[in-house]
């Protein structure tokens, strides 16, 4: 693998992935966690890239709402299927938790866009379930069906959710997070991320992915009050589970409610934003200088509402204008009274990729002349698409990198 024996010499001598992880993941556990927090502020602010106010990278800079160079970018699932690398390495790791769970791959894997790219951000390599064995919901992923999972139906079902130990039952997310900030050095953000409860309940209470999500909708609407159980006792877990990346080096925590967007308006504000914001909320209480980012596919009813939660930037995805969306950020963070108008993510459409070079770079530039030059991180409306021709994908990084707002 691609990564130096300098780090993982420094991983061993730190203790590995009990060095910075609380021993349990309860209130108390948190009130140890002093001297880490010390730790980790010093190192979040650590960094060489000159032309902003703080010495963080570039995109961290950006999602913070400060003046920047030029406007960062990294795309939602960068990772993965559409490059070569990835595929080979597939076939001497064949299953997605492989390749997810044994710290050596992740880091490869998350690598690869990186180097190839020149992406200003490297997201760790994992997935939204990760946590979930940790909070007592085991899984499976079929390689063609997705994950599958004993479905929880009843409130006898759900006494097998318990709080989540991260260090025990996720150290392999540690360490991949302390590597990767060593392997990319101080000018790359190294960004972690978590999928938000009612996200994680769709695949919890159906058993596997869903198209129509019928059966968390039918708890919603005839026991509501299990499914509130179910997903505060998430919320509670995947907060700690951020705060874990945090204290490993994650420097911004993307919180990823995919599925909320088949809500109702009324049902969002019942079941997916009071469970976003206490994510949120324990993040920002512990660490209230990392950045946040909220996307949901298919939100262009509810940008207001995601932005009312407080987080900092809201991810759009392409059925949105980029100039409107930022003005709707703006009214939904000024109906919630937060201050400053608030970030942005995206928002060019996936498929944007498998067009000629002269498209991409039309649609790539007039996304970031609509978003500005501040509060703007250049991404996708959603994940890359497999079949992305990898030098499309490295023309639509450069694009950005070379653009200049006048």
């Amino acid at each position: 693998m691609k990564f130096s024996v300098h780090a993982l010499l420094a991983f061993v001598a730190v203790g590995g992935s009990e060095a910075f992880a609380p021993t349990q993941n309860t209130a108390s556990s948190r009130a140890g966690c002093t001297v880490v927090k010390s730790a980790v502020d010093e190192a979040v602010s650590r960094g060489t890239k000159s032309g902003g106010s703080t010495q963080d990278p570039l995109l961290i800079r950006a999602a913070k709402g400060e003046k920047v160079e030029r406007t960062p970018v990294w795309m939602m699932r960068q990772a993965g299927r559409h490059i070569k690398e990835y595929r080979d390495l597939c076939k001497k790791y064949p299953t997605f938790r492989q390749r997810s769970e044994i710290p050596e791959v992740a880091v490869e894997v998350s690598l690869q866009p990186w180097r190839n790219y020149q992406t200003d951000g490297c997201i760790l390599f994992s997935d939204i379930l990760t946590p979930l064995p940790g909070v007592g919901c085991d899984f499976t992923i079929d390689e063609k069906l997705g994950p599958i999972m004993d479905p929880i139906k009843t409130w006898d079902d759900a006494k097998k959710i318990h709080p989540i130990d991260p260090s025990s039952t996720a150290p392999f997310v540690a360490e991949t997070l302390k590597i990767l900030r060593d392997e990319v050095g101080p000018e790359t953000a190294v960004l972690g991320f978590v999928g938000c409860p009612y996200t994680l309940a769709t695949y919890m209470i159906e058993g596997k992915t869903s198209k129509e999500y019928l059966e968390i909708k039918k708890m919603a609407f005839n026991e509501p009050k299990l499914l509130h159980h179910i997903l505060n006792s998430l919320a509670e877990s995947i907060g700690d589970y951020a705060l874990y990346q945090i204290e490993n080096g994650a420097q911004l925590i993307q919180i990823f409610d995919s599925w909320a967007g088949h809500l109702s308006p009324r049902d969002y504000d019942e079941f997916a934003a009071p469970y976003q914001k206490m994510i949120l909320d324990k993040i920002k209480k512990t660490y209230p200088d990392i950045p946040t980012v909220v996307y949901i596919k298919h939100s262009g009813s509810l940008i207001e509402r995601m932005a009312a939660t407080g987080v900092d930037v809201v991810s759009l995805d392409w059925t949105v204008d980029m100039a409107e969306g930022r003005d709707r950020v703006a009214k939904g963070r000024e109906s919630a009274g937060l201050a400053g108008r608030g970030g942005v993510q995206g928002n060019l459409d996936p498929g944007i990729l498998l067009a000629n070079h002269d498209v991409i770079k039309e649609r790539t530039e007039e996304i970031l002349r609509k978003a500005g030059p501040t509060g703007h991180v250049m991404n996708l409306g959603h994940g890359i698409e497999a079949c992305t021709p990898e030098e499309n994908a490295h023309f639509f990084i450069q694009t950005v990198r070379n653009f200049r707002h006048e």
